[in-house]
């Protein structure tokens, strides 16, 4: 299918198709937004965000539904606005019918799948990272290096985040489904010995799911969760309750830039 990408962007969206993997069991293409000076700015090297569910960021013909974010219109507005430091978005698509059990820490009985998500981070961490950090002008160091998702993939961010802190500094948890497995999310965290925490962003829509007071609940309960264990709201830590948005790409994609500029703020 051809492209609905604005021409503006369509020359900084680099596709890299079917990467091979030691640790995900399927091939895996891989997206790339570059920031609108990039070309210009030969020497210069950006911070880099890695999403997840890459086909729903950029293109209404690869998203879901044919609905997209516009994460590349969100960022090339707010980056020559000076709000936003320029950046490098990377989008990991997903594994389709295998990407339940590749965005999730543990293996749900009941539906028998799920408790990949540690061989999918090995594929972030010594497969994807390396290949665009070999690729582009990225800056490599941990507080330049975030992770990102909605839904399952926010559930991803977090535990790979939590996993890798020191690889990943910055967090984008958006509708985490910390429904999962019987809330095994808010364990982990309760278990989690590192002393580097990476700064976090976490939200939930006021209308998501069949059940939006349970969502929200569940929202503030691992949001309690983090600040047990050191995180500080406001600081480290920033906890949002978005009114009326619902589970779905035009809501995440709505508030996007308000995530980038708490992440990824301008220098």
């Amino acid at each position: 299918m051809a492209s609905d990408r604005p021409a503006e962007t369509e020359g900084r969206i680099r596709l890299h198709k079917q990467l091979e993997s030691r640790y995900a069991s399927t091939r895996r293409d891989v997206v790339v937004y570059l920031p609108p000076e990039y070309d210009a700015a030969a020497k210069t090297r950006y911070p880099v965000m890695y999403m997840q569910d890459g086909q729903n960021l950029f293109d209404p013909a690869t998203g879901f539904a044919g609905n997209e974010w516009s994460a590349d219109a969100v960022a090339d507005d707010l980056i020559r606005k000076g709000r936003v430091t320029p950046l490098i978005v990377v989008g990991i698509y997903n594994g389709g019918a295998r990407r339940i059990s590749e965005y999730t820490p543990t293996r749900n009985a009941r539906l028998r799948k799920g408790g990949k998500a540690a061989n999918y981070t090995a594929m972030l961490v010594r497969e994807v990272k390396p290949l665009m950090d070999s690729t582009y002008r990225t800056l490599k160091s941990v507080g330049s290096t975030g992770i990102g998702g909605s839904s399952l993939g926010g559930l991803l961010a977090l535990t790979a985040g939590l996993a890798e802190p020191r690889v990943f500094g910055r967090l984008a948890v958006m509708s985490p489904s910390v429904w999962w497995d019987g809330r095994a999310i808010l364990g982990i965290v309760e278990s989690w010995k590192g002393t580097k925490r990476p700064q976090i962003w976490l939200d939930m829509g006021t209308n998501e799911g069949a059940s939006p007071q349970a969502m929200i609940q569940d929202s503030r309960s691992l949001r309690d969760a983090l600040v047990s264990k050191g995180w500080s709201e406001g600081e480290d830590l920033q906890y949002r309750e978005v009114r009326a948005a619902q589970h779905n790409e035009h809501a995440w994609g709505a508030r996007l830039g308000q995530v980038l500029e708490y992440l990824f703020p301008a220098r």
